[in-house]
């Protein structure tokens, strides 16, 4: 994993240690970069990089991160995950 995914799983594993509701009620998918990257799925989905959080509910995108690693940040994009959930 590169600095930037180590960073955003901390924040992830933390924000999840936080409030046991996103675990509960949103699933986390890790995909690896370095075996999908040339895969027609990451360019429809127009994933630009690795270090890229996507929120989906069904096919429709929610929000997304690409990079950003301040928990601020992905607590935002979590509870607009879990608000969509419930």
């Amino acid at each position: 994993w590169c600095s930037t995914c180590k960073a955003q799983g901390r924040a992830i594993e933390a924000l999840k240690a936080e409030n046991p509701d996103y675990e509960k009620n949103i699933s986390f998918i890790d995909v690896d970069w370095d075996t999908w990257k040339d895969e027609m799925i990451v360019a429809e989905m127009g994933i630009p990089r690795r270090s890229t959080l996507v929120v989906l509910k069904g096919d429709k995108e929610l929000g997304r991160i690409v990079a950003g690693t301040g928990q601020a940040e992905i607590k935002a994009l979590m509870d607009k995950a879990l608000q969509a959930a419930v």
